[in-house]
């Protein structure tokens, strides 16, 4: 069970963390509710108390709450945030066109240039997208890869320029990679950094009816990544929207 840590305002005589099993979306989370405090010794307390009741229940992946203070003491409990990763690369092709939009970048005529250190079945499928939806897609792997631009051009017509240059690669206006890389200067008008939970998704949408059964405070991109892990959400259920990014307090 994924467990999940929430604020309860002070009240004269509540108690100071309380477990419950709870159900969002069909998916049972058990949710640890703890009380506020000003004093931040006070409130670190009761964290490590909701966190080590979670861990004696068997629960080792946490949904936290925005902006938690609290993240280095997980590890100490046993514990780990639920992690965006996959949620991320899922939907890394929206992600380009959303941030190139944004920015005022050209959308369809873009050049967009992908870096991976292996041709992972994520990597193939955002590559894919990615040159359906722009005209120019260039792929740097350190091996691999002509037969996925065979495949590309003999099934959908489209070319992938595969082996760019260094200055390719930091001429294009968006950039995508899976992995670190500190060749690169990273200056181009839109990168994602697949591989880095601390940039801050884009705002993330779902279908009204599913909106109002998810909770406020948690923190949003480790609550829909779980939950479509779980298969509880549809990829295709998860969309760019307007609002502030998913994350970000």
């Amino acid at each position: 069970m994924v467990g999940y840590l929430t604020w309860a305002e002070p009240q004269k005589g509540r108690w100071s963390v309380r477990l419950e099993e709870r159900l969002l979306l069909r998916m049972r989370f058990l949710q640890a509710e703890i009380v506020t405090s000003p004093h931040t010794a006070i409130l670190r307390r009761r964290c490590v108390a909701a966190e080590k009741k979670l861990r004696k229940r068997g629960v080792t992946q946490v949904v936290l709450p925005e902006a938690f203070p609290f993240r280095e003491q997980l590890t100490k409990c046993g514990l780990r945030p639920v992690s965006t990763l996959a949620l991320r690369r899922a939907i890394a092709a929206d992600w380009v066109r959303a941030d190139l939009a944004a920015k005022g970048q050209p959308v369809a005529g873009a050049r967009v240039a992908v870096a991976a250190a292996s041709l992972t079945g994520e990597a193939v499928r955002t590559v894919t997208e990615l040159c359906l939806r722009h005209r120019y897609v260039l792929l740097d792997l350190p091996y691999g890869g002509e037969e996925l631009c065979r495949q590309l051009r003999r099934e959908y017509g489209v070319s992938l320029l595969l082996g760019p240059s260094k200055d390719q690669l930091e001429g294009a206006e968006a950039l995508v990679l899976f992995d670190p890389r500190t060749d690169l200067s990273l200056k181009n008008p839109a990168v994602l950094r697949l591989y880095d939970e601390k940039q801050a998704l884009p705002p993330l949408v779902l279908p009204p009816s599913l909106e109002e059964a998810l909770p406020e405070g948690a923190d949003r991109g480790q609550l829909l990544a779980v939950l479509r892990e779980a298969g509880v959400l549809k990829r295709e259920q998860i969309v760019l929207g307007a609002g502030k990014r998913a994350g970000e307090a």
